[in-house]
């Protein structure tokens, strides 16, 4: 584990894992409808479950992470785009436990942007990833720092920190303050 907030325990990273390749997976059509011949999402998705399982090492893993973000280059519209990165947060919560948040992130923010006639598509998808929280992966992501908080990792500043990736998060996380 390294120095920040943001990594969690070995133990804690698999036990979101799980979590934040279900929000991954249930968007992946998203992608696939885009991208039929590109595998590099599902991959990543296989790979975070893989972990979870104690199938994979960090290490391995962490070599790996930024394989699926290259796939977002292969999606055609900014939904697609979307579930490819919500991918490869998944495979990244290996290396740091707060990819996960970004993985629901971007699950959620794939999902408003393919439904824009739909003006609660993106707080449908936040609630449906929260109904798949288990308590302990629940426990895990509580002891996250807020985001924008810490610095060192996904949750400090950056891509996460604004816009509808930010609003996500923070809808997450109060969610769990209030658990």
């Amino acid at each position: 584990m390294t120095g920040s907030p943001q990594s969690l325990s070995e133990t804690e990273r698999r036990i979101v894992a799980a979590w934040a390749a279900d929000c991954a997976e249930h968007v992946l059509p998203l992608f696939e409808a885009e991208a039929p011949d590109d595998d590099r999402a599902r991959d990543a998705i296989d790979r975070a479950r893989a972990f979870a399982r104690g199938e994979l090492t960090a290490a391995g893993e962490i070599r790996r992470r930024f394989v699926a973000g290259r796939s977002a280059a292969s999606a055609h519209t900014p939904a697609g785009r979307a579930a490819a990165r919500a991918a490869a947060q998944a495979a990244g919560v290996a290396h740091m436990g707060a990819h996960a948040l970004g993985a629901a992130a971007y699950a959620a923010t794939a999902v408003g942007l393919a439904r824009p006639d739909a003006p609660d598509a993106l707080g449908t998808e936040v609630r449906w990833q929260l109904e798949r929280l288990t308590p302990e992966a629940a426990a895990a992501l509580r002891t996250l720092p807020l985001l924008g908080v810490d610095t060192a990792g996904p949750l400090g500043p950056g891509l996460l920190t604004s816009g509808t990736l930010a609003t996500v998060i923070r809808r997450i996380q109060a969610h769990l303050v209030q658990d």
